[in-house]
């Protein structure tokens, strides 16, 4: 479903290059519920980024459905997550002015469904999170919970392929954040969805099948099911090799990356965008 291959993430700061991934290759199947685990600054927001297109890879490949993410354009990757990815934030992001249905239907509009459907799906999908009562109500009438529950709402309600999160849980108590993670997990599996989310809580982590954990931008552990990985990781490195011996290599983008390295929040603040086009 997700395949990473050699990936490699370079920042120039001041006269200084930052390595923020290192060679990275892992492959999360269909279905799969993934956390991605790591301290501040282990590159774990960056390889949300890469995954979703959000930043280019200096070297490497991202590869989602067979097709390759980091080779499209702008109209391209546009297309491809209005079809394919939702998102989760930590921060919610959820319009002010709007309702919770509002909300919620606010992706089915860029695909063109008619209004009284999307409003329809909204708030089937917002009863069956137990918010029949907060519809009409705007995100400052509801608590933090109930905010990330439609938040969750709307990156399910097109049902997209994958989901991205990143650290969703990040600002609820211990009570509300395992209520979540049981959602996420519950719907996620009910509808084969793809599910990959950032953390830097190990404990977190454990609810999840599949855990790869970074540190210095390389992947130091990866396992399923209590079962490394990493050996598999490997044969992906290698098959990429083996690939690309006989091509030219590429253009060295390193000096091109912004002079500064993205916080750990960098995946909020780039699909603002993402989620308007």
């Amino acid at each position: 479903m997700i395949r990473v291959e050699k990936l490699r993430k370079v920042y120039k700061v001041g006269g200084e290059k930052v390595v923020a991934l290192d060679n990275v290759s892992v492959e999360i199947e269909k279905g799969e519920f993934c956390c991605i685990v790591g301290t501040s600054g282990s590159g774990k927001s960056t390889l949300l980024n890469m995954l979703a297109g959000l930043e280019k890879p200096t070297k490497g490949k991202v590869k989602i459905n067979g097709q390759l993410v980091n080779k499209m354009t702008e109209k391209e990757l546009a297309v491809f997550r209005q079809n394919n990815i939702g998102f989760i934030f930590q921060s919610y992001n959820l319009m002010p002015t709007m309702t919770a249905v509002e909300n919620v239907a606010f992706p089915l509009m860029f695909k063109g469904v008619p209004q009284k459907i999307r409003e329809k799906r909204a708030r089937k999908i917002l009863a069956e999170m137990g918010l029949g009562s907060r519809m009409n109500h705007k995100p400052r009438e509801m608590s933090g919970g109930q905010q990330q529950r439609v938040g969750i709402a709307r990156a399910f309600v097109s049902k997209p392929k994958v989901i991205f999160a990143d650290e969703p849980t990040g600002n609820l108590d211990s009570a509300t954040t395992e209520q979540v993670m049981k959602m996420l997990l519950d719907i996620s599996q009910k509808n084969d969805i793809t599910f990959v989310m950032v953390t830097h809580d190990p404990e977190l982590a454990k609810m999840a099948r599949r855990v790869i954990t970074l540190k210095d931008g390389r992947v130091i552990n990866d396992t399923r099911d209590g079962v490394s990985l990493l050996e598999e990781d490997e044969k992906i490195a290698e098959s990429f090799e083996e690939e690309t011996a006989g091509e030219q290599p590429e253009k060295q983008a390193e000096d091109e990356q912004p002079v500064q390295v993205p916080g750990e929040q960098e995946v909020s603040n780039g699909h603002s965008q993402a989620i308007s086009q």
